[in-house]
Order: structure tokens, then sequence, then C-alpha cells
């Protein structure tokens, strides 16, 4: 019985097959999407035109045949240009020769879009900020220490000179990293720029994640700068509580050292209200939260 079982499930594979074969030997009808390539550009030539990223075929052929243009193909419907500076537009049909690829194993009925236009330049090269891409979300409590550090933070661009005179900065591809809880280094592309080539394509992006507390440093004490000789100023209080936030790791090793506060004789000299702000200066990658006294009074003394 047992036997009888193998010997009908191998029949049915068999016929199975079989019917499969037959049928992927009839002609049939479908609609095919490639990339778009253009090559074969001068040297020092290329172009930046906004030309569709694909072309959809309509093919006719053997199921066998079309069936082989869908599994593990990556070949583009490739454009020769070999022109010089200036606008061209071609019929995309009449660059089948150059796609046997396609044309030698099905019949190819219609080609979307049938035509493209482009403007082919000079090339130029420039040195662009690199500007990272980056969708962050963190834990709760925690958050970015100190700026995005991306390395290199620049980068050579070669591409058509119209591109590069109005471009600002170069992206990389987006990134999404999220619930964000401690240090993360990664590598990014760079976003492709059509007609143009980076010297290189992947940049390294650094994320220094903390948990995000708050301190209080007491008694920092309020210098007053520019004061002339024959005067004196006294402040009062002539210190400063001053509360900021940062990544613990940071802020663990601050003390009031790293704090300074003062007072320009310029602006008590402008105040109207007989008490001034103190201007304060936080050590780097902290943020003001609060500074008390928010404001100081001051008594000027004049000498002969």
């Amino acid at each position: 019985m047992k036997k009888n079982f193998h010997m009908i499930i191998i029949s049915v594979l068999f016929s199975l097959i079989l019917w499969v074969s037959i049928s992927l030997s009839d002609n049939f009808y479908t609609s095919e999407s490639f990339p778009i390539k253009l090559t074969d550009f001068p040297e020092g030539y290329s172009t930046g035109s906004n030309i569709p990223d694909s072309v959809t075929v309509k093919l006719k052929g053997k199921g066998w045949n079309l069936l082989s243009l869908k599994i593990g193909r990556t070949e583009s419907f490739t454009v020769p240009v070999k022109k010089h500076n200036g606008f061209d537009e071609i019929k995309l049909d009449n660059y089948l020769a150059e796609n046997r690829w396609l044309s030698s194993v099905v019949e190819v009925l219609a080609i979307s879009p049938d035509t493209i236009s482009f403007f082919v330049e000079r090339v130029g090269t420039k040195k662009f900020v690199i500007n990272p891409d980056l969708d962050l979300t963190f834990r709760k409590g925690y958050g970015l220490a100190s700026f995005i550090k991306v390395v290199p933070d620049s980068v050579q661009l070669t591409g058509p000179k119209s591109l590069i005179k109005d471009l600002k900065y170069v992206s990389t591809e987006k990134i999404t990293l999220e619930n964000l809880d401690d240090f993360v280094e990664i590598e990014a592309p760079l976003k492709d720029i059509r007609g143009s080539q980076f010297e290189i394509n992947k940049v390294k992006i650094i994320l220094d994640v903390q948990k995000i507390v708050d301190i209080t440093m007491d008694e920092i004490p309020v210098k007053i700068i520019d004061v002339p000789s024959n005067r004196d100023i006294v402040i009062i209080p002539n210190y400063v509580s001053v509360s900021v936030r940062g990544g613990i790791k940071i802020l663990a090793n601050l003390n009031k050292e790293n704090f300074s506060a003062f007072v320009r004789y310029s602006d008590i000299l402008t105040d109207t209200l007989g008490s001034i702000k103190p201007n304060v200066v936080l050590p780097e990658n902290t943020s003001l939260i609060v500074v008390k006294p928010e404001r100081l009074r001051y008594v000027i003394k004049k000498f002969n």
C-alpha cells in the first residue's frame, strides 16, 4: 500500500511537470519593466536630465522565455549616447539591437515611454558637505548627547556642471533607527545623483546616544567686563546658579569651573530697569534650562 502511494505521488508530479512544460511552450503576452541606463558618454560628458528610471516593454514569446525574464535577470535597457554637448531626443525602439538579451528571445511589441530626451554637457568636480538623512526615535529618557558626526563630513562629486552649480549639499540614503538607547555607529550609502559620481559611496555616521539628565551648578561667579578704569561695578548677588541638560556621561565629568558668567559694562549703561541678565557660557554639548537669579542688581561707583 505504501509503495502504491509513492507511485501515485510520482505520477502526479510527473503529470504536473509535463503539463507545465507543454503550457510554457505556448506563446504568451506580458508587460515588464526594466531599468533604463544611458551609457557610452564621451569622456568628460554626462547628463543630469530627469529621464524615467525604467521603461515598460510589452512582450510576446514562449512561456519559458518570458519566465526567464522574470527570474534572476539584472539587465538594464541600455542606450549608448556617443554624443557631445547638446539636446538629444531618441526613440527607444531604435536601440533594440543594443539590448539583444531582450529582443533575441522574445518579440518586443511596444515600449513605454517610446521616446526620451536629455541634455548632454561637460562635467565638473566640486566638494560638498554631507547631510545625513536620518529618522530617529529614542527610548524614553534618552537622546543625542552631542552633534551627529559624519566621517568624512564632505565628499568630492563629479557631475554635470549645471547640476553642481545649484547643489548646496549631498545627502545619504534615508536611514530609520528606532528606540535608541546607546552609542551607534553605522555605514550609510550616499544618495545617487543622476549623471554624477562620488569619490566614495559610503560614509560613517556616529550617534552619541545617552540618558539625558539635568544638573545644577551653584555659586558660579559673575564677572564684569570692559569696565573703565575710573569705574567700579558691584553686582548683587555676584554669583548665579545654572541648571543644564545633557548626556549623563558628559554631565558626570563637569564641575562649576566648566561654567562662567559675565555682564558687560555697556549693557549696564543701556539698562533702564535697574537690573541686568547675566550671560552664561556653557560647556559643549549642554543646553541651558534656567539661571537663578534671572536678573542681577548693580551699583556703579565713579572715581575722580
